[in-house]
């Protein structure tokens, strides 16, 4: 069986229409919808180089309390490489849930299928996804001065998901068409469409580490290297799968990206995890501090293929971080940010902007899918609950109004495995609150967050992004050499519970900071200034 997966473009084997809308390749959405006219702005053949003003405030504080501020102008030069790379994604856990619902979602998007639902026919699309789903405003139309909003996808030449060549690990052996039945998140004419492609995807054998995931998974193991703890030879073999992966199938770029099983938190020990050179030895002396999803990271490191991690354990442990920084390779995580997570960031910074001062905050999960069987194991659970309960932090520390220095409303997440609700997640949510003059406003949610569905996206956001990034350059304005971004790619944040981020800079979870920083990023690559919500042109009249 093939242990990868590539299929052209737009083709179709007869199960299903082309639908002409998303069965396009990256050559397509990467064409010139638009260019800047600008001294700033220069277009060659290979690059698009921009100069790019950066605005920022000052701020010191004086003896007396009072603040000075203080604008400041940096000017920055940014040169990014146009020619969009043939690029492979391989998917830790690519048997699991995400990996067969990304993975059938591509094929489906690629042929352009059509299939029937109870609710009638449902088309292949890539809702859900901010490069795929969603718009910028670009400007204001010079006749009207309404706003002009893009897709997304075409502010730089980016990779198209129906491009990516797919492949992966997995601890269990099953092919992709089992994985998918496995997983139940699928229609079944849907399946059946793609159940020909898929059955001729069939995971690498992944490394296993009993205690870092939950007893119950041990009956999925059936596809795993030899050893069950760390060990330099599960780094090469790693390394070569990666290596092959390119080769067999002329990629110019491979992301690999973890969405298998949430593991325990790995402690930090000084002298095994705490810096580069002791992680590497901890690996050939086989610590047992060391789990899998770091020796991934380590692997994918030393080939530099950026890694991202979408559960919630610390696989970044300080020496994983080091060892990219000395490679100039690009890692991002953690923990995919789908659907609880992503209402209660984008609500709590509506709540707190708006003055009111939350005081607890109780979260409960009923979830049946496999994720929610290994999270019944508590070690696990913890890696969790420590990802979905700081995703408040920022906001709270920013309103020094409402909240004291160290004070912070009241978090509880409860997460418990109910099988019978498969991978539509019941999500309860009690957001407690003080008012005006000892009042209080309570607001209940109830939500469905059909896990897959909603993590997928994702997958296709961080792999599109991530790529992206590692064609983007920058210098302080005329001097020295072009730089890459650093190796901890915070750009990520908006697709993460618990953004990583360079060490000594601070985390950022509000949604719209993040879609902001993410936005104005790709802004500065050509040239354009920060979206301003100011609408200046049509009060001054």
């Amino acid at each position: 069986m093939a242990p990868h997966a590539e299929i052209d473009s737009g083709s179709t084997n007869g199960d299903g229409p082309i639908n002409n809308g998303q069965a396009r390749s990256s050559a397509a959405a990467a064409g010139n919808l638009f260019t800047v006219s600008s001294p700033n702005v220069v277009y060659t053949d290979s690059t698009i180089e921009s100069k790019y003003t950066y605005r920022t405030t000052s701020v010191t504080a004086g003896a007396d309390g009072r603040y000075t501020a203080t604008p400041k102008e940096t000017l920055y030069d940014f040169k990014t490489e146009r020619a969009v790379p043939k690029t492979g994604l391989m998917l830790v856990g690519w048997g699991g849930n995400n990996g067969s619902t990304v993975t059938a979602g591509i094929i489906a998007n690629r042929r352009g299928l059509t299939w029937d639902t109870r609710e009638g026919p449902r088309s292949a699309n890539y809702y859900g996804s901010i490069v795929m789903g969603s718009t910028l405003k670009l400007g204001s139309d010079a006749a009207t001065n309404r706003d002009v909003n893009i897709p997304f996808h075409d502010v730089l030449p980016m990779v198209h998901p129906n491009d990516l060549v797919l492949g992966g690990w997995d601890i269990s052996g099953l092919d992709l068409a089992a994985s998918m039945d496995r997983a139940a998140v699928l229609e079944p004419t849907l399946k059946q469409m793609v159940r020909k492609e898929m059955a001729e995807m069939r995971p690498l054998p992944s490394i296993y580490y009993p205690d870092f995931i939950a007893a119950n998974q041990e009956d999925r193991a059936d596809n795993v290297l030899p050893g069950s703890k760390a060990e330099w030879a599960h780094v090469e073999k790693l390394r070569a799968d990666i290596r092959d992966f390119k080769a067999t199938n002329g990629l110019d770029k491979v992301i690999v990206l973890w969405t298998a099983n949430t593991e325990r938190f790995a402690d930090i020990i000084e002298g095994v995890n705490d810096t580069a050179d002791n992680l590497l030895a901890s690996i050939k002396n086989g610590h047992e501090e060391v789990a899998p999803s770091t020796v991934f990271a380590v692997a994918s490191i030393l080939e530099n293929a950026p890694f991202i991690n979408g559960s919630p354990q610390n696989t970044f442990v300080p020496g994983a971080i080091a060892l990219a920084e000395r490679h100039n390779a690009f890692i991002g995580g953690d923990d995919f940010k789908s659907g609880q997570t992503k209402m209660k960031s984008a609500l709590v910074d509506f709540l707190i902007n708006a003055g009111i001062r939350l005081t607890s905050i109780a979260s409960y999960n009923h979830l049946g899918n496999n994720d929610g069987k290994n999270l019944s194991s508590q070690r696990q659970f913890r890696s969790k609950e420590i990802s979905k309960s700081n995703v408040v932090d920022d906001m709270v520390e920013a309103n020094t109004v409402l909240y004291k220095p160290g004070e912070k409303p009241d978090h509880t997440v409860v997460i418990k495995y109910m099988p019978a609700v498969g991978d539509n997640k019941r999500a309860l949510d009690e957001y407690y609150a003080e008012i005006f003059l000892g009042g209080h406003q309570t607001i209940s949610l109830f939500n469905v967050c059909e896990d897959s569905l909603l993590a997928s996206p994702l997958i296709i956001d961080l792999v599109l992004i991530g790529e992206m990034m590692t064609r983007i350059q920058w210098r302080s304005s005329g001097e020295g050499e072009f730089k890459s971004f650093h190796s901890v790619l915070s750009v990520l944040s908006y697709m993460l519970k618990a953004p990583l981020t360079p060490p000594g800079t601070p985390v950022v979870n509000a949604l719209a900071k993040q879609r902001a920083a993410l936005t104005n990023i790709f802004r500065a690559c050509i040239g354009l200034e920060p979206e301003s919500d100011m609408t200046l042109e049509h009060k001054l009249f």
